[in-house]
């Protein structure tokens, strides 16, 4: 049905040319944009989507919309659901207590920035009233989880009150969606299925998309597996038990001051725990397993809450190098390639001002272990090795060193 059917009614025609046009814009995203069901919906302000991709469109919206601003929304709602916006909104939700629609209303803005700051330009233009990171004054090349710690609802944000993107951006059902039950929804299977598509013909093609787009793709070939979890839970264990991220100020005095005229008691606060990550570059550990450390510092610091400045990365071998701040994971070199000792890593990573709350190591084990249990709580990502004879020592068959000390938690990966 198109506008010269009915008065008001969907245009489909303009609709569907505006994701041809998407589709000939980002090739890598066609499966998806293609994947999508649009639903006729005159109570969404422009365009959203939900959980189960179905497309809800205004009318209004698509009859005063140039095709070429239609192509860069199209683009805009699809890329919710491939990054998973509405999965990650939950997990946020729960960890850091948001509720109520305020809090949506903040999470979906923030995952409109991650994915506008490198969408749009080369053959796709920006939809008017489109929020960038700069918009609110923030930098661009973060993830939803970073933009959300930046910024409060208030002047910046007024002009944004009518933003809705649906559940598919953060995880909040709407009255006027479908739900599971709906018809045209895609199951768990074939959601999954167009992202290992898409993912596919970004990595088949790494030239023509974003580097944003080619981060998502390398993660997207790594699914959730079993031990992540664990190893998730372990560092969150490790950063929030008794003493960890504690501290004494006189900034909020006891409530026992009270109680003692003229004396001023400090009171106990909470911080953000501070987690250093050291990473086993030697010649033992393989280019892959490197890799895969990379990702599992990227998932450490969202087990801490999503704080990528409370993470430090120290790559070490026989000795320890550079400590490096986490900003994106993938742009700390692991240097090494020799002998292994990873003492050096937890010396190093003890004498940072302020210490650290916990230290996760991740190392296939062929390493001497420090004599004395650290001084904060330590976490142990195991790469599996086969104990054969010969495998550890030249001038020692037999000699097979010793496994993780049991003062540390060790959490096998793969």
């Amino acid at each position: 049905m198109t506008t010269t059917e009915a008065p008001g009614a969907l245009d489909l025609d303009k609709l569907f040319a505006a994701r041809l046009q998407a589709a000939r814009a980002r090739p890598y995203l066609a499966t998806a944009l293609f994947a999508l069901h649009t639903v006729e919906s005159r109570r969404v302000p422009t365009m959203a989507v939900d959980r189960y991709w179905r497309c809800y469109v205004s009318p209004s919206f698509v009859a005063r919309t140039p095709v070429e601003e239609l192509a860069g929304v199209w683009v805009h709602e699809v890329s919710h659901l491939l990054r998973d916006h509405h999965g990650r909104s939950e997990r946020v939700a729960r960890q850091r207590g948001l509720t109520g629609p305020a809090e949506r209303l903040r999470m979906n803005i923030a995952a409109d920035c991650e994915i506008n700051d490198d969408v749009y330009g080369d053959g796709l233009a920006r939809p008017e009233g489109a929020v960038y990171p700069s918009t609110l004054h923030l930098p661009s090349g973060e993830l939803m989880e970073d933009y959300l710690r930046q910024f409060r609802l208030g002047p910046r944000t007024q002009n944004l009150a009518w933003l809705d993107c649906g559940s598919g951006a953060d995880g909040l059902d709407r009255e006027w969606e479908s739900g599971p039950d709906g018809a045209h929804g895609l199951s768990g299977q074939e959601r999954d299925a167009v992202r290992f598509r898409v993912a596919q013909g970004i990595t088949g093609r790494p030239g023509s998309a974003s580097k944003g787009w080619q981060r998502w793709a390398e993660e997207a070939f790594h699914p959730p597996q079993p031990w992540r979890e664990l190893l998730g839970a372990a560092v969150r264990s490790a950063a929030s038990g008794p003493g960890a991220g504690e501290d004494y100020t006189y900034g909020r005095p006891s409530r026992r001051s009270a109680g003692l005229p003229g004396v001023v008691l400090p009171s106990l606060r909470r911080r953000p725990p501070r987690v250093s990550v050291v990473v086993d570059t030697s010649g033992s550990v393989s280019d892959a397993e490197l890799g895969s450390a990379l990702l599992e510092v990227a998932a450490i610091s969202r087990a801490v809450g999503g704080r990528r400045d409370l993470v430090t990365v120290l790559a070490c071998d026989a000795a320890t190098r550079v400590v490096h701040p986490l900003c994106r994971a993938e742009g700390i070199p692991l240097l090494g390639g020799g002998g292994t000792d990873l003492r050096t890593g937890f010396a190093r990573a003890l004498r940072a001002h302020p210490r650290p709350d916990a230290i996760v190591v991740l190392t296939d084990g062929q390493t001497p272990w420090p004599a004395t249990q650290p001084a904060c709580r330590t976490v142990i990502g195991l790469f599996p090795r086969q104990h054969t004879p010969g495998s550890w020592d030249e001038d020692d068959p037999d000699y097979v060193p010793p496994g993780p000390p049991a003062w540390a938690r060790v959490v096998e990966i793969g």
